[in-house]
């Protein structure tokens, strides 16, 4: 299953009033796990960046004056999420938005919001009443966002993706390279890390003094005969 993550980000909140798009950063997953490929692009918004939105993303007019326009990237991009691949977004009705107006600008057709997965919507039914920002989510769930100084697509993108596998239950990054080498092995290979383990050479040594036993026993047997810790301790009752 293929799937994009996907964020942008705009010269403000709504482009029925002449905001547009400045950025565009995407992961791709498959299987919910990254295949290495992303897209990114700066867009020239065709109009001056207001303050307010440099002050977030530290996009201004100098740098984005040579950047392309949407109608010379929309190709690319159309490109790189087609095969009607789900589009994870966090806020998506805000993103989907945007993309779907800058597309139909550009002479594209339009994507539905089934197409989208709202992480968002994902994280209030996880954490009801909790901060489910992204930001939030990355404390929650322990993601490095130490780089997240600004606003950026391809970075918050990244970042949303493990928020993304977090959220779905996550994956243990041992388990994802032991299949990978067993798939690299060829057919019939077994990977290190899922082989049968054998007995120990040699037992461990118990971790309980013996003083620690006797009062455990005495506290036991204050319990009466059918205390279920004597099954544990020799004792005869099933």
């Amino acid at each position: 299953m293929r799937e994009i993550v996907l964020d942008t980000e705009t010269t403000g909140f709504d482009p029925d009033t002449g905001d547009r798009i400045v950025e565009i950063g995407a992961v791709e997953l498959m299987n919910h796990l990254p295949t290495g490929r992303t897209f990114h692009v700066y867009i020239n918004p065709e109009r001056a960046m207001p303050q307010e939105a440099f002050d977030v993303h530290g996009l201004g007019d100098d740098f984005l004056r040579d950047k392309p326009k949407f109608a010379q990237v929309a190709a690319d991009f159309v490109e790189f999420i087609a095969d009607d691949a789900k589009l994870v977004i966090h806020n998506a009705q805000f993103d989907m938005k945007f993309l779907n107006a800058e597309l139909k600008w550009a002479g594209y057709q339009t994507m539905p919001y089934s197409r989208a997965v709202d992480t968002l919507e994902l994280a209030r039914s996880r954490f009801p009443g909790a901060q489910n920002s992204l930001d939030a989510l990355c404390r929650r769930f322990r993601i490095d966002n130490s780089n997240r100084t600004l606003h950026g697509a391809l970075l918050d993108s990244e970042l949303l993706a493990e928020v993304y596998l977090a959220l779905r239950g996550g994956r243990q990054p041992g388990l994802v390279l032991e299949a990978a080498g067993a798939a690299s092995a060829g057919p019939g290979a077994q990977a290190q890390g899922n082989q049968p383990r054998g007995p120990r050479p040699r037992p461990l040594p118990p971790r309980v003094t013996q003083a620690e036993a006797e009062a455990h026993a005495a506290f036991v047997a204050k319990l009466g005969e059918n205390a279920v810790w004597r099954r544990y301790m020799g004792g005869t009752n099933p």
